[in-house]
């Protein structure tokens, strides 16, 4: 594995304490840190993720991701034409009717080549993805 996606659901996971999830995505966090992977993220799991944060003891967890993320040149976005992609996915209802953040992730991990994620998200498995927890 040589990158990683970091999925809303997972990075949630692993900052909130009192998360049903939060054992099992600190685990899978901490057991990708030491293989040297890639962790990647689109600006919109970021916002989504900040979202969620907005009024959590976390919040600052989120700027601070965001930010190294950008500095190391690791928060892809959709191409217009993936975007379009995105879209018309979350249309027909792929994916188990994922969400249009979920399928905008899809179509940039397809193009990165990436098949793992952070997540346990059931759309990323319905969509062909290997969650990490």
């Amino acid at each position: 594995m040589r990158a990683a996606f970091l999925d809303t659901m997972g990075m949630l996971a692993v900052w909130d304490l009192a998360d049903q999830w939060h054992t099992a995505a600190q685990q899978a966090f901490d057991d990708l840190l030491p293989q040297n992977v890639s962790l990647v993220a689109t600006s919109y799991v970021l916002m989504e993720c900040g979202n969620a944060a907005a009024r959590r003891p976390y919040r600052d967890h989120v700027t601070r991701l965001r930010a190294q993320l950008v500095e190391d040149g690791l928060v892809f976005d959709p191409t217009p034409d993936e975007a379009e992609e995105a879209w018309a996915a979350y249309d027909r209802g792929d994916a188990g009717g994922a969400g249009i953040v979920d399928q905008v992730s899809f179509v940039v991990m397809r193009r990165l080549g990436i098949q793992h994620a952070l997540t346990n998200d059931e759309h990323l498995r319905a969509a062909g993805f290997e969650t990490l927890f």
